[in-house]
């Protein structure tokens, strides 16, 4: 019970009182400098904002949401899998490397009107895809950096055994690579929703948090704006906390 009530100062209690007393500085520089809303609108102002459009700010994240949810699990399926493949092959490890290191610098700006050029404007599919990619680049370089951690003298184990590659990439080396895995994926599940957010600034069909975010500083509301920059950040944390909390919950079930 000593441990726990610490732990729950600095887990809950701290970051609440800081994001409470950041709110008010920020308020109150606000009022006291007069700042004019164009620059930086007031976090009340915001706030309510944000309450009076719940609904039209919880219809952009559940596009950017769903766009991101199916970029995520896209990118990581194929991050794992080819890095278990190229953990496996060296000359397929060799191949892949120069391939994915220039993946991971291809810039959204650039990318999403190619894609909605290929698959059309009024597809969901570009915004999918733009997430996937910045997702399987650090799940990729993740996992295979996880999977090369297996200590020489499992290794050696498992040749003892006379295992083949794939039964002790099962038993020893995925188990090894879990927390790098992880890792990755909660990396990847903020880059997931950023990268989605900035692929519907490009075009793309009407919905979404980038898309309502333009249209509302283009006709100069901008505590609207900043509203549905905080439905940005809360699905940000909300995808976040989830990887986070799947990872508790593997990691627990195979006693880690």
């Amino acid at each position: 019970m000593r441990t726990a009530q610490p732990r729950l100062v600095q887990t809950v209690l701290a970051p609440i009182v800081f994001g409470v007393a950041v709110i008010a500085l920020w308020q109150a520089l606000i009022t006291g400098l007069g700042i004019k809303a164009f620059i930086l609108p007031a976090p009340f102002a915001i706030g309510a904002e944000f309450a009076g459009n719940l609904n039209n700010v919880a219809s952009g994240m559940a596009v950017t949401g769903r766009n991101s949810l199916i970029g995520l699990i896209i990118g990581a399926l194929f991050g794992i899998t080819l890095a278990i493949l190229a953990a496996l092959a060296r000359l397929l490890d060799e191949m892949v490397a120069p391939v994915v290191a220039a993946l991971s610098v291809v810039p959204i700006v650039a990318l999403a009107p190619v894609l909605y050029t290929m698959f059309g404007a009024g597809a969901e599919t570009a915004r999918q895809l733009v997430a996937a990619l910045a997702v399987f680049v650090p799940v990729y370089f993740n996992t295979l950096k996880g999977l090369r951690q297996v200590r020489p003298v499992h290794r050696d184990l498992m040749r003892a055994y006379a295992v083949t590659s794939w039964q002790a990439t099962r038993a020893v080396t995925l188990p090894t690579a879990l927390p790098y895995v992880f890792t990755g994926l909660r990396v990847a599940s903020s880059l997931a929703v950023i990268s989605a957010l900035i692929a519907e600034y490009f075009g793309g069909p009407v919905g979404g948090l980038g898309k309502s975010i333009t249209s509302a500083a283009s006709s100069s509301n901008y505590g609207l704006a900043w509203a549905y920059v905080l439905g940005s950040i809360i699905l940000g944390l909300l995808f976040y906390c989830a990887a986070l909390a799947v990872e508790k919950l593997v990691t627990r079930r195979s006693g880690g």
